[in-house]
């Protein structure tokens, strides 16, 4: 039975990836864990991996192209005793030119987009969005027809999307009915299960999955936001004389920040807290610790902190120190962590990533030193996992460095938080009724009122203000 190659969903937010490269041919014999096709998303590049042995027999897009639709078919593996040269793709496509149209073209169901029938279906990828260590032994449990054990044992056909939203919601896949492909669970089943059932698994009612099959796709996290000018580009352009500016298409990460930053301050109701923290006992101790740093083999030291090593370690402790902060919105309710996770903003040429340090409150200064120059390493690469940006509960955007002394930052979505953090400077403060000199830093919570209220936010940055300024309750 040949085995359809879908373009995987690489985060719950993904709609589209670029087939970057293809690292095998048709004709090349493939087994287990050999790595198909580099994919780009708007964050990163990741692996596709064949999840069962046969011969790559139709690659049906082309290496380049853009824009395509998660759960597209993208290739077709011969299976184990089957002529490559017998398969066809379903209904003679071929595969596109590397060029992407210039108009995008209607989007189309992803999860029912499994051409023909009598074929297995998978995607496999090189990390699981949800944060679990993909097995590479054991293909079928990553598919995307791939069978998941429902509550009594049985398998469960069901997508990737629809197992995670599964996951996330405790809904049994088991007793969700599947409308897709060869009775196979998607997303818009478990959303219909959750509609019926209050988050335990019931098969929807047919008359509502006919409805829920006509309607048009949801966006996982929230719809789609209107343009931040209000104009069409035409109208834009018509402001300013031709030949006076160059039109730069948008890529995929500039397309995704715009469209959910616009929705954080359309739907999270900002408000802002600022505070002045005095770093002269932070630089001290900053330099001592340093100075005590052991060396590698090579002679480099094993760590050097920044400032900003010491910022994230304090807003892990201070969520920790005011539970009630550490907690983000989810519609109906709201989620409270045990542990403090918090994103810090890495710029790269065309936009940034925000990976996650988790477990802020427990780490040393020196793993999360370690842990962050790994990280903008690899944002800078686009080699971040999907897990290591996606979640946290607050964040920190740090542009002291560009001499800014103070600023507002925009939530990023599901967090309740973010920190705006400003150079460091000589200010004139004054101690004991006179003036003196002190290394100040300006610093600025964006809080999210639905989880925040003004004195929850207040209690948070004042144990912010109070770890910087007494920063040996960091190393204890």
């Amino acid at each position: 039975m040949p085995i359809n190659v879908l373009m995987p969903a690489l985060s719950p937010t993904m709609e589209k990836g670029n087939l970057a490269k293809w690292l095998k041919k048709e004709g090349d014999a493939v087994k287990s864990g050999d790595v198909l096709a580099e994919i780009e998303t708007d964050k990163a590049t990741m692996e596709v991996e064949a999840i069962d042995e046969g011969v790559l027999a139709k690659i049906l897009v082309a290496e380049g192209t853009a824009d395509v639709p998660v759960n597209d078919l993208i290739a077709i593996i011969a299976a184990d005793g089957e002529d490559p040269a017998s398969i066809q793709a379903p209904g003679g496509a071929e595969a596109p030119k590397a060029e992407a149209p210039e108009t995008e073209a209607p989007k189309a169901d992803a999860e029912n987009a499994t051409p023909g029938g009598g074929t297995m279906s998978y995607a496999r990828v090189d990390a699981a969005p949800d944060g679990a260590k993909p097995d590479r032994g054991k293909g079928a449990e990553t598919a995307g027809a791939a069978s998941a054990p429902g509550a009594e044992g049985k398998r469960v056909f069901a997508s990737p999307l629809a197992r995670r939203i599964a996951k996330q919601e405790g809904v049994d896949l088991a007793a969700v009915t599947g409308s897709g492909p060869r009775g196979r669970v998607i997303e818009r089943d478990v959303r219909a299960a959750l509609t019926a059932g209050t988050g335990k698994a019931a098969a929807p009612k047919p008359a509502e999955a006919a409805q829920t099959a006509e309607a048009p796709k949801a966006t996982p996290v929230v719809a789609a936001a209107p343009k931040a000018s209000g104009l069409t580009t035409d109208q834009v352009r018509g402001f300013y004389a031709k030949g006076t500016y160059e039109e730069v298409p948008l890529d995929g990460m500039r397309k995704t920040i715009a469209k959910r930053l616009t929705e954080a301050m359309q739907v999270a109701p900002h408000f802002y807290l600022t505070v002045d923290c005095e770093l002269d006992a932070l630089m001290t101790l900053r330099e001592q610790l340093n100075k005590s740093a052991g060396t590698t083999k090579d002679g480099k030291p094993l760590f050097k902190l920044s400032v900003n090593d010491f910022v994230i370690k304090a807003m892990g402790l201070a969520l920790m120190r005011v539970p009630a902060a550490n907690a983000v919105w989810a519609e109906d309710r709201i989620l409270r962590f045990d542990n403090a996770e918090v994103g810090v903003a890495v710029a790269i040429d065309g936009g940034l990533f925000t990976p996650v340090i988790r477990r802020a409150d427990q780490k040393t200064l020196s793993t999360i030193s370690n842990e962050m120059k790994d990280f903008a390493a690899r944002a800078r690469a686009k080699k971040l996992k999907p897990e290591e940006y996606q979640g946290g509960v607050t964040s920190v955007s740090n542009l002291g460095m560009f001499g800014i002394k103070h600023f507002t930052a925009v939530i990023n979505p599901p967090q309740s938080s973010i920190l705006a953090v400003g150079a460091g400077e000589k200010r004139v403060v004054v101690r004991d009724g006179a003036p003196a000199v002190a290394q100040v830093m300006t610093a600025t919570l964006s809080c999210d009122h639905r989880v925040l209220d003004g004195a929850l936010g207040a209690e948070l940055i004042s144990a912010f203000k109070g770890l910087i300024e007494s920063p040996m309750g960091m190393l204890v």
